[in-house]
């Protein structure tokens, strides 16, 4: 296990700290990436050993006592599947790259379907975004979705071309069972302009949010609330 061992980009490193303990696991990097994307592969053709580590680099495997305590498993299999999903991926070089350019693009796309010139009421071309984005210094998160990271480079790309979002008012209930742990979601969204809870712990209020954003909106509001959200777009 030389030092050239973890350099070479067929190999990389996914890891997961728990209570201050590392496990990290080696995995192909093509068919990591692939995985983490939500795509089906299975975890026995991602790993390159089946081995769990406390230290990758260094050979040094993590000891069963250990994986029986965080995970309730000594499974290989089972624990990598759940490192790949809960912890980082080290992307190689190329990768990184290539998924930091796919997120800017699809930002770009975001900005012009969305944002218009408040001065003419017209939208942006796409080029005009991309000539502003490239003055400004920007970092893009690959795996953070495209309108969150959107809504703050608007802010950014203010001072250099006038930008606005075209907003809409969505009136929305959450039944008592999941309207705690919704709430957070959907001031996450937008500006809440009127709440009220119910008697019943049930949550209804008026969110102003960019247009753009309430596909994504009800998506992940109809996950934590397992679909009994309702939600109506205001005019």
């Amino acid at each position: 296990m030389g030092a050239g061992f973890h350099m070479s980009e067929k190999y990389t490193t996914a890891r997961l700290s728990v209570e201050g303990d590392r496990f990290e696991v080696l995995v192909k990097p093509e068919e990591a990436l692939s995985f983490r994307m939500g795509k089906q592969v299975p975890v026995t053709q991602l790993l390159v050993i089946e081995e769990i580590y406390s230290d990758a680099n260094k050979g040094t495997r993590a000891s069963t006592e250990k994986l029986q305590k965080y995970f309730g498993t000594t499974d290989v299999v089972k624990i990598a599947d759940e490192i790949l999903r809960r912890g980082e991926l080290q992307l190689t070089t190329e990768q990184r790259r290539q998924l930091i350019e796919d997120k800017r693009k699809q930002i770009v796309a975001f900005l012009a379907r969305h944002c218009i010139d408040p001065r003419t009421g017209t939208p942006h071309p796409a080029l005009r975004i991309e000539q502003a984005l490239s003055q400004i210094r920007i970092s893009v998160d690959p795996f953070k979705s495209t309108e969150e990271q959107a809504k703050t480079i608007i802010e950014d790309l203010r001072p250099i071309i006038p930008l606005k979002i075209e907003q809409m008012r969505v009136a929305v209930k959450i039944f008592a069972e999941h309207a705690a742990k919704a709430y957070g979601a959907v001031k996450n969204f937008g500006t809440i302009t009127k709440e009220e809870w119910q008697r019943d712990g049930s949550w209804i209020g008026v969110v102003e949010m960019p247009a753009g954003l309430y596909g994504s909106f009800i998506d992940r509001l109809g996950k934590l609330t397992q679909g009994t959200v309702q939600a109506k777009i205001l005019k």
